[in-house]
């Protein structure tokens, strides 16, 4: 059935929402991890590289002629390796030069005195084939009998950083993959899991239908015995007419609960008999607010009803006008003695009619204007109870509207009223 369906995509979207932020969560902190750990190692080489170019720089201060193998003082001989060593006014003293594509902005960033004290940093260069060029530098300054120096020290770590970014989007690749064999496999074990739902609801929905259809014929003979014992002549006295009438107005209630009950299991098992044919939709409204004015009057209601033109409908015309009863009587019931319904035929096009129906009651929360389609739900429980409500009557005229292809919407503000608008195609392929 279609509520089933509907919460096994439902379920399906919770967990697959559920799966791709684990995922997501899951990729994030694992390329944060990645970066890190990538950042520390590589950040630590070049510190260990500038501590080993200050110690060099020592030496040559300290041995002059002495003929030095400067590469035994690095750990990494990569060529991506370079250094700088200047003094604080500006002369180079040494250094290993970066790549000819970096080293003008490598010198830039020397001459802007972008570091504070011996941090690392990562910068992005431009480069002409669009791609970012990573640069990782950090500056020492040394001491050296009074003399200062500055040295610089940094590593392409391009390479790197484009492999970080590779990893990254190949997790990106297998999360989206994860997440498609997780949404499938949950939609798989939803269905599953609504399987013994399915089932019980099938029973009490045959239930339903079993025993509405059943208890028509005892109510119809109590029904037809408080009628007899009504218009015994034997029975004259008060208090026994009283409750014999009573009987009788409970026993048309149970009636009424049964026939709704009936129609709901038949919607339900897709049973609704329709007989499609030519209709005036005015001149079912104004049959409508001819039959309930007495209803009405007897609340102190006035009940409107414009001259309706004519306004030809392909429809059931006995669900069309259950349709039409339904929000009358609803509209008539939630408004206070004294109040006003009304009932408006709106402009109709060649695709569709509409009418509306208005009263000045009691009104509907916001909260509550989705909900009040729903089968036995009531706003107001203790209220609909007085007043006969059963909480099946709008989800019945959503179920009549169903089967003729059209829809309701509902606009209502607490203690000033509710609008019911409905719209019904002019033309049913049936």
């Amino acid at each position: 059935m279609e509520i089933f369906q509907s919460s096994r995509l439902r379920l399906t979207l919770v967990y697959s929402v559920i799966m791709g932020i684990f995922l997501i969560l899951l990729i994030f902190l694992v390329h944060l991890s990645m970066d890190w750990a990538m950042f520390s190692e590589q950040a630590q080489e070049i510190s260990d590289a500038a501590d080993d170019v200050a110690e060099a720089q020592a030496y040559h201060i300290h041995h002059p002629n002495a003929i030095v193998d400067e590469s035994r003082y690095y750990k990494n001989t990569n060529d991506r390796l370079f250094f700088y060593v200047f003094t604080p006014e500006g002369q180079l003293l040494d250094f290993v030069r970066a790549s000819f594509r970096i080293e003008p902005f490598v010198l830039e960033f020397m001459s802007q005195e972008k570091f504070e004290g011996a941090e690392v940093q990562v910068f992005d260069l431009p480069s002409e084939s669009g791609r970012p060029i990573n640069v990782m530098m950090t500056c020492k300054v040394i001491q050296i009998d009074e003399t200062n120096q500055i040295v610089y020290v940094g590593k392409d770590v391009t390479a790197l950083y484009s492999g970080l970014q590779k990893a990254t989007n190949m997790l990106l690749i297998l999360g989206v993959i994860a997440l498609v064999i997780a949404s499938a496999f949950g939609h798989i074990m939803a269905g599953r899991a609504i399987i013994p739902l399915q089932e019980a609801y099938e029973k009490q929905k045959q239930f339903a239908a079993d025993a509405s259809h059943e208890l028509r014929t005892p109510l119809s003979v109590v029904m037809a015995s408080a009628d007899l014992l009504l218009a015994d002549p034997s029975i004259q006295e008060p208090f026994l007419k009283e409750v014999i009438g009573d009987v009788k107005s409970e026993v048309k209630k149970m009636t009424k609960l049964v026939s709704d009950l009936l129609m709901v299991a038949r919607s339900d098992n897709n049973a609704l008999k329709v007989k499609i044919q030519k209709a005036d939709l005015g001149k079912l409204l104004s049959q409508n607010v001819r039959m309930m004015t007495p209803l009405a009057e007897k609340k102190e209601i006035l009940l409107e009803g414009e001259d309706f033109r004519k306004v030809m409908i392909d429809c059931d015309e006995q669900k069309i006008k259950q349709l039409i009863l339904i929000l009358v009587d609803n509209a008539i019931k939630y408004t206070p003695n004294g109040g006003r319904v009304k009932v408006i035929l709106g402009d109709a096009d060649e695709q569709a009619a509409y009418f509306s129906v208005q009263d000045s009651g009691i009104g509907i929360a916001p909260e509550d204007q989705k909900k009040v389609f729903e089968r036995f739900y009531r706003v107001d429980k203790a209220r609909s109870r007085e007043m006969g409500g059963n909480g099946l009557g709008l989800s019945i005229a959503t179920e009549i509207l169903r089967i003729h292809e059209g829809n309701i919407s509902v606009e209502s503000e607490p203690n000033k009223g509710t609008k019911f608008t409905v719209k019904l195609k002019r033309v049913l392929v049936k």
